[in-house]
């Protein structure tokens, strides 16, 4: 949380924990004082005054708030103690040095039209949302596969190549996940090499969005094959996140006879598993610009410590500034 004037107040940890105990049991000790030295005064008043003639000359008892400003000064060692703890918060920040490899599936099943209009329009429709809400410092780099892997976009901040590549795809025969994975891989690697502005590599992460299972090869664990792909992603720190894309009733016409191509969701599943990322499923296209705006929230930001004292501080200022005003109007006098 930031506060006008104040800067932020959030709090999510202490770079110095040890003072923070050791203020905290000093504070602790002041109020304690304050408390025996209040009860101390009512104990010597009882015992020099006769009660009933004070009740008769003073018939009022002093105000509760005579406490405040005592109250309000504690509050403020208590800030102030926290100030010295070194509070942090978490803060979320735009990246600008990351790498997306969005590959999206063109094989034949992607024509079904168990997602209305097609399974294949509703993804350039989503995808172009998520290029258009991406992270604008974010280099983005487009993929589309079937038999082969083409790299329609090489990772670029222009979203406008992005968008157009997205229009122009086109359906074609098999699936070769594996080969899709590993394109990206090596554009993620090549555009990494040029990116300045830090000591490592930049974070990358791969978009992959399909609807069916791998065709070629026939086993994914073959050389070129999704899971060995996906545990080289793992190996070079680039998690996958998958989206399965379509239901189990969706067909396509071949030959003039209609062949069934439900949505394979288990092998999209364990690629992600094996990449160390996440896997989505959506059924329609409200589900998949959810899935998308998910992917957007996890991947255009990134969240840091940041140091909280300053804001801290000003409050603990504010606050012993109300105490002594509070001193002033009810008490008369400044707190000591």
């Amino acid at each position: 949380m930031t506060l006008p004037l104040l800067g932020p107040v959030s709090l999510t940890g202490f770079q110095h924990i040890f003072w923070l105990l050791f203020f905290l049991v000093v504070v602790a000790g002041l109020i304690g004082l304050y408390v025996a030295a209040q009860l101390a005064r009512r104990r010597r008043l009882q015992q020099f005054a006769n009660t009933e003639l004070l009740d008769s000359v003073a018939p009022h008892r002093p105000s509760p708030w005579r406490h405040a400003p005592a109250a309000l000064l504690a509050i403020s060692l208590l800030l102030c103690t926290i100030a010295l703890a070194g509070p942090t918060y978490d803060q979320r920040l735009p990246r600008n040095r990351a790498v997306v490899m969005l590959a999206i599936d063109v094989s034949q099943s992607m024509k079904a039209t168990d997602v209305e209009p097609s399974r294949l329009a509703a993804a350039q429709e989503a995808s172009k949302k998520f290029v258009d809400e991406l992270t604008p410092g974010i280099n983005l780099g487009v993929i589309a596969y079937a038999g082969t892997a083409t790299v329609m976009v090489s990772p670029t901040t222009n979203r406008d190549a992005s968008r157009r590549a997205i229009d122009n795809l086109q359906v074609a025969d098999r699936t070769a996940t594996g080969e899709a994975i590993f394109t990206a891989l090596s554009s993620i690697s090549t555009v990494g090499a040029v990116i300045g502005g830090g000591d490592t590599p930049p974070p990358a992460r791969i978009v992959l969005f399909s609807d069916g299972k791998e065709t070629v090869p026939n086993n994914p664990d073959n050389p070129k094959g999704a899971f060995t792909a996906a545990r080289t992603a793992k190996d070079q720190g680039v998690p996958i996140s998958t989206i399965s894309f379509g239901t189990k009733n969706g067909s396509v016409e071949v030959n003039d006879e209609r062949v069934p191509v439900p949505v394979d969701d288990e092998m999209m599943r364990k690629i992600a598993q094996l990449s160390g990322g996440e896997s989505y499923t959506a059924s329609n296209i409200d589900e998949l610009n959810k899935v998308y705006a998910t992917l957007q929230d996890q991947i255009g930001y990134e969240t840091v410590r940041g140091e909280a004292t300053t804001g801290w501080l000003r409050l603990a200022a504010l606050t012993a500034a109300l105490a002594a005003v509070a001193s002033l109007l009810v008490n008369r006098r400044l707190p000591l």
